[in-house]
């Protein structure tokens, strides 16, 4: 018979641990407020996700090629079973790669993953952030967010530079000798930074192993401190979400993170997984043993940069070949003016957070997201940015599109020269007009309701098309935007008759202002009072 009461029986093994770690790191009341927290459901939110995990599988598949990869340029000669290179002098990084690729047990399907996993993140990158750009997600408090995004971005595609620059072929030792010319393009420090960067005179003896330690140390550490950051600020700001019945800015209408949004995001994660070694197992990337080592005195033909910096290409591309000689030293402007545009183009995403913020004096906190029709003037500059962008990705590849569709590579780069100034002001004009000709149609169901169909006949003979009226839910989702005002000046003289001192800057901030929410760029929505005359039988279907 035992002596030992219910009270004195010792608690399970893992309750016990759980009670230690609690009494240390309070994971009970951190574990209370935020397991439970809610998340909104809707498809687009699943880009970040799309983010998070192929970031994630680019550092599962990276660890496995660490064990693997030689980041040395000391020349060695070829035995390996690839016929064709046998013999051939080559640099450690190189003829490990090809080891990996052909010799070490599911390598290429690893070194595919991996460099798949990698074109996805960036993509996913992208395009989660043209979500958040077009809804409105930037706005306060989310500045910082949106920030962090930006740079993830940036880094994301230099550390997809490095990365395909480690194997040392001919095609990414094109792409590293593109990078040199840039680097000697730029005025008095551009000798220092490349004799730095590479060791000595391009191609030098150290740069594998310089872009070796960049690429899986500094800037992964960089990427990875943003991400938890981007995270944390996620759960403390709370998920935006789309505007709906019960919807507010002060609550969330979702799931809760534990149990049903983490069993959702497991099986999603599984599914990004399977999607990209899917595409490693089928698609080949980048097959480097038929590339061959890099030479200095060849240049592979075709040569491309991954999709992300192929408009950097394109910018260098389509420059005249002009040049400033001055005092027994030379400015090669046809190489200095697109390193300097290059970042511009893409400083104007990270930094319009603050600039629509200033010019529209909105500083409250949204939560409640925009439909990209009710921000006419955001979304025009949207499709401006994303159509600059691929009119410089056609020049960075003009030699692919003149053999693959036999064109006139000299008409390809005047088309991208003209068009990088005329293009995105048209793409602008039309997406302004799209979206002002879809809120006059949101007006028209609200007010008129839904074409049905059906054509009735009425008594004396006319034929009229039944509408149907909305539901109470979509009547809401098409009047809860704001409508905003733009900001005014006021008037020329004070109280007094006294003329008043307005700076120029105000006068411009109120044009820009004009220009977001003025006449011209957007359409009242419907009152209360003109929906209860419409609806009451004056004139409705």
């Amino acid at each position: 018979m035992s002596t030992v009461t219910d009270t004195q029986r010792k608690a399970p093994a893992g309750e016990r641990v759980a009670d230690w770690a609690d009494g240390r790191l309070g994971i009970y009341g951190l574990a209370k407020t935020n397991m439970r927290k809610i998340f909104p459901d809707h498809w687009s939110f699943m880009l970040g996700e799309i983010c998070l995990y192929s970031f994630i599988i680019i550092i599962l598949t990276g660890v496995y090629l660490t064990l693997f990869f030689h980041p040395s340029m000391n020349e060695v000669v070829y035995n390996g079973p690839y016929v064709p290179l046998q013999g051939i002098h080559m640099s450690e990084a190189y003829a490990s790669t090809v080891n990996i690729s052909l010799e070490v047990r599911g390598g290429l399907l690893i070194r595919q993953i991996h460099h798949w996993a990698a074109l996805v993140f960036l993509a996913g990158m992208l395009v989660h952030m043209m979500r958040v750009f077009f809804t409105g997600a930037f706005r306060k408090p989310r500045e910082i967010n949106w920030l962090f995004g930006f740079l993830l971005l940036v880094l994301g595609m230099f550390t997809g530079f490095t990365g395909y620059s480690l194997p040392d072929d001919l095609l990414s030792g094109t792409g590293v000798r593109f990078m040199e010319g840039v680097m000697l393009s730029i005025p008095i420090v551009g000798s220092y930074l490349s004799m730095f960067l590479y060791g000595g005179e391009f191609p030098g003896g150290d740069f594998v192993s310089r872009f070796y330690s960049v690429h899986v140390l500094l800037l992964p550490g960089i990427m990875l401190g943003l991400l938890v950051g981007h995270l944390i600020l996620v759960f403390y700001h709370k998920h935006t979400q789309f505007a709906g019945p019960g919807k507010s800015n002060k609550n969330v209408v979702g799931m809760p993170l534990l149990p049903v949004y983490m069993a959702k995001a497991g099986g999603f994660f599984f599914l990004v997984f399977g999607v990209i070694a899917a595409m490693a197992a089928i698609a080949s990337i980048n097959p480097i043993w038929e590339i061959g080592p890099y030479r200095p005195d060849q240049v592979s033909t075709g040569a491309q940069p991954d999709w992300y910096m192929g408009f950097s290409e394109g910018l260098v591309r389509i420059m005249p070949g002009w040049e400033i000689n001055a005092w027994g030293h030379t400015l090669v402007l046809g190489v200095f003016i697109p390193i300097v545009v290059f970042p511009l183009v893409l400083v104007g995403i990270g930094v319009y957070p603050f600039i629509e913020s200033w010019i529209t004096g909105d500083k409250r906190e949204h939560h409640i997201l925009d439909r990209p029709r009710n921000a006419p003037t955001r979304t025009g500059l949207g499709v401006a940015w994303i159509t600059l962008y691929l009119i410089l990705l056609v020049g960075g590849g003009n030699d692919l599109w003149a053999t693959h569709f036999d064109l006139s590579i000299n008409a390809i780069t005047w088309f991208v020269r003209i068009g990088m100034f005329v293009g995105p002001v048209i793409a602008f004009i039309i997406t302004k007009r799209w979206c002002l000709g879809l809120q006059r149609r949101d007006r028209e169901k609200v007010l008129h309701g839904r074409e049905s169909g059906i054509i009735k006949r009425l008594p004396h003979g006319e034929f009229i098309e039944v509408h149907e009226p909305l539901n109470a839910e979509q009547l809401h989702t098409l009047t809860a935007h704001e409508q905003y005002k733009p900001l005014e000046i006021g008037p020329e003289v004070d109280e007094n008759g006294v003329a008043r001192k307005v700076s120029r800057l105000t006068k411009v901030r109120a044009k820009l202002s004009k220009g977001y929410y003025g006449e011209h760029s957007q359409i009242e929505k419907p009152s209360a009072d003109e929906y209860k005359e419409i609806t009451s039988g004056h004139g409705h279907h």
